[in-house]
């Protein structure tokens, strides 16, 4: 059965809605978001010229990702690489798709002096196992661990395509066989007739294909909500983008946060790069520079690049600093003003704004339900109101711009928010590279301004986080806040649509 295509929308003060412009009276972009999806969220649009059409370039998207992760991944006992790796110093004939997976870590493996190992779970395993008693791996676990993912892993006989497994060492075929699955899935929605271009993001990696233009914002791995500003914007045409970055997963340990990714050759994580980001012709090769980056120094970065024609990088350093490749300026989108919506009653918010104390901003985390079948992403609202229910800032909104009876499901915020009135005449946002999300987890931040940017005054608000599905149910959770620079976080009870919720007010930087 087809998947019914959405177009949605994220709306936040400091994120403009960018219209998309496409080829041809009769083509139209199809937006849809799906969770837990390779661990993660996916985005898929279409250009199509219906939208049967448009569901069914999505149904071979996903049909393709679930076919490709059933061939390579590691957390699948029943996968063919999971019955692979259970086999030892034997020939057995792989599919082309794993084949050339294994085959690929070998020429990244070479290429970066061994900064991109299949095997870095070997000592992932050691770091988690540390963190869990509070304490940094000892030097003999981590060279035990780093002797371990220096031998040879397996034997490639191209001819035959065979592969034998040579070891014990933990192997998890990550790094950049997520943008070799994005690529590939989106190359199955472009052959489905009468589409003409195609966005597959799957955390924070994209595959750019057919006649489309892309606007993509990079995630500020320092301010990485989903409503914060992004770091850069960038336009891409026919090409893929990866982002990787400890910034969202790692281990802390006495109060230091390291990163997930590990330099295999010493055992230790990677902390000098915060962020890398890459666009290439080619998915699986912006996925390992991506990852490579984050391990290797920027002059090794910037030697490594020009081995793969046509990348362009992104690097931003521990000191906040950034390196950027030759190219990377013409990716750049034209600069643009944010978006704060106007209102003729900000001067009645703004009368005293400096009681609001600046030092401080409110953190929303809330977890999407899992639904038993993949299931696009229910419509979403979340926003604040005054003492007097005025909406002062509305933070997030998830739903459908061209169908506006869909929009009116968001009752509470559809019959209160002014900013409906904006939100009404948008339709696709861009595209977001980041590290990769936990699937249906999301961040927004309140920095005390209202809708138009300014600063509301300290006091008492009301945060909302409304939900609603297409032909399902609707719920909303309300909880009353003292905004007046005194730190509270409030953990708030779930529903069948929002698994899970905080407020977390403090000081900025000292979350």
């Amino acid at each position: 059965m087809s998947r019914r295509i959405i177009a949605s929308v994220l709306t936040g003060v400091a994120i403009g809605a960018t219209l998309i412009h496409w080829s041809g009276p009769r083509q139209r972009p199809y937006d849809s978001h799906f969770e837990n999806v390779l661990g993660t969220s996916m985005d898929v649009k279409v250009l199509a010229t219906s939208p049967d059409t448009a569901a069914q370039a999505t149904d071979a998207v996903v049909a393709e990702i679930d076919r490709e992760a059933a061939i390579l991944s590691g957390y699948d006992p029943a996968s063919e690489f999971s019955r692979w790796f259970a086999t030892r110093d034997t020939a057995v004939a792989v599919s082309r798709e794993l084949f050339d997976v294994l085959a690929g870590f070998d020429v990244w493996r070479d290429r970066t002096h061994g900064a991109l190992d299949p095997s870095a779970e070997t000592v992932s395993r050691v770091w988690k196992a540390a963190a869990t008693i509070g304490h940094v791996p000892t030097g003999h676990d981590l060279a035990s661990a780093v002797a371990a993912m220096q031998r040879p892993h397996w034997r490639l006989d191209p001819a035959a395509r065979t592969a034998v497994h040579l070891d014990d060492a933990p192997i998890v075929l990550n790094s950049f066989t997520k943008s070799f699955i994005v690529d590939r899935a989106a190359a199955a929605g472009l052959a489905i007739g009468g589409v003409q271009g195609i966005v597959v993001n799957v955390g924070g990696d994209l595959a750019v294909r057919g006649r489309w233009s892309e606007p993509v914002g990079i995630t500020n791995p320092t301010a990485n909500a989903d409503n914060d500003p992004a770091l850069d914007r960038i336009i891409v045409r026919d090409r893929a983008v990866a982002t990787s970055g400890g910034y969202r997963r790692g281990f802390d340990i006495g109060g230091v946060h390291y990163s997930h990714i590990v330099d295999p050759r010493t055992g230790w994580p990677a902390g000098h790069v915060l962020s890398a980001t890459v666009v290439a012709p080619d998915a699986a090769d912006a996925g390992a520079l991506a990852t490579a980056f984050c391990v290797l120094t920027p002059n090794e970065s910037q030697e490594l690049a020009l081995l793969v024609p046509g990348a362009e990088f992104l690097l931003v350093l521990a000191d906040g600093s950034r390196v950027e490749s030759t190219g990377w300026p013409a990716l750049r989108a034209p600069a643009t003003r944010p978006a704060f919506v106007s209102s003729p009653f900000a001067t009645l918010l703004a009368a005293d704004q400096a009681a609001w104390k600046t030092d401080y901003e409110l953190t929303v985390s809330l977890e999407i339900a899992q639904q038993p079948m993949r299931a696009n992403r229910p419509y979403v609202a979340v926003w604040i109101e005054d003492k007097d229910r005025f909406p002062v800032r509305t933070l997030a909104v998830w739903y459908l711009p061209r169908e506006g009876k869909f929009l009116q499901d968001l009752k509470s915020w559809y019959r209160n928010d002014r900013l409906r009135r904006q939100a009404e005449g948008t339709e696709i946002l861009d595209s977001v590279s980041s590290a990769t999300r936990a699937p249906g987890r999301y961040t927004l931040t309140w920095d005390g301004k209202d809708n138009t940017g300014k600063l509301v005054k300290a006091g008492t608000y009301t945060v909302y986080i409304e939900a609603a599905r297409e032909h399902g149910t609707y719920q909303i959770i309300r909880q009353e806040m003292d905004f007046s620079g005194v730190a509270r976080k409030i953990d708030l009870p779930g529903n069948v649509e929002i698994a899970s919720a905080s407020l977390d007010y403090h000081r900025v930087g000292g979350k």
